[in-house]
């Protein structure tokens, strides 16, 4: 589903009452060279230090107008899970949040400290959400699941429409890409109100399931999704969400494990912004060719900053 204009503001003042938009920021050193101006979508600013709150609170908060919920549940490598946990508190209900064993624990001790519990799985393709889904039935919870859930893109929508508020002819926006709701959500309201604006994905090199099913216009699983930006760690797409992306998305890149400990660095470095290396993919994409964006405004969307010490140190050393 493709959300409509009239869902997005909606949304826009359903979640003004939980969350401040978030800022839209220059660059002051990255790109000074190209002649290219760039800004940060700084997500990073709200409760959870992602852009998953966006999502979840209008998914729960539409469905409680609807229903009563005992229960929330998640399947998670980490950011989703931190914001089903802090929007659960807010509607004063528990809930159950399904992480791969060994999760970053900056984010695993997140959810826990927003009163979540913890259930930690064996990481294959679907086992996480094959385990959250089993404990939603079994104890009548809401299973809130961002790759499916249609109200997850609504959410994550208002993200463009801040953008175009502030800059209308924008004439790029790069994107990270794991379960696409992100990309669903901010393409569709991008494109609604500056047609002409190109909307680029980034996925990692060691994740590349949703770029290659968005190049072959086909669902393309992996066997394996390793790589350090846990966000984007996406094996087994859904064919909805590849038939959305390949009516919205203008270009998709790859980037390395070593590309986007670069793009750590620089933010960190040169603009004093901390991600993690999914929030930092955007910019590793623009690094790998900066002429091709130059003369142009870029918007790189720095989507998380729950980054482990360890990867942060590696980053900058």
């Amino acid at each position: 589903m493709i959300p409509t204009s009239e869902q997005i503001n909606d949304a826009r003042e359903l979640l003004k009452a939980f969350l401040r938009p978030t800022r839209l920021v220059r660059a002051d050193r990255i790109g000074r060279d190209t002649d290219t101006e760039i800004f940060q979508k700084l997500e990073t600013e709200l409760p959870t230090g992602s852009f998953k709150p966006r999502g979840a609170l209008y998914a729960l908060m539409k469905n409680l107008e609807q229903r009563s919920i005992k229960g929330v549940v998640a399947a998670s490598t980490g950011n989703h899970g931190a914001a089903v946990a802090y929007v659960a508190q807010l509607a004063k209900l528990p809930a159950t949040i399904f992480l791969p064993e060994s999760p970053n624990p900056i984010k695993r001790a997140r959810i826990v400290a927003l009163g979540a519990s913890v259930m930690e799985v064996e990481w294959k393709a679907e086992s996480l959400g094959n385990a959250a889904a089993a404990f939603a039935r079994e104890h009548d919870y809401y299973f809130l699941n961002d790759a499916e859930v249609d109200l997850v893109p609504v959410g994550t929508a208002t993200i463009a429409a801040e953008i175009l508020d502030e800059l209308p002819t924008q004439d790029v926006m790069i994107v990270p890409m794991g379960d696409t709701a992100l990309i669903r959500g901010v393409a569709a309201e991008a494109k609604r109100r500056h047609p002409g604006v190109r909307i680029v994905g980034v996925q990692a090199a060691q994740a590349p399931s949703y770029f290659r099913s968005w190049r072959e216009d086909r669902v393309v699983t992996t066997d394996t999704c390793e790589t350090i930006a846990d966000g984007l760690a996406t094996c087994v797409p859904l064919a909805e969400n590849v038939r959305e992306i390949r009516r919205l998305v203008d270009e998709v890149c790859l980037v390395s494990e070593e590309e986007m400990l670069r793009g750590i660095r620089a933010l960190l470095f040169e603009e004093h912004v901390v991600a993690e290396a999914a929030g930092a993919a955007p910019l590793a994409a623009l690094l790998q060719n900066p002429t091709a964006y130059a003369g142009r405004s870029v918007v790189l969307l720095v989507t998380g900053a729950n980054i482990t010490h360890e990867l942060l140190r590696r980053a900058a050393e």
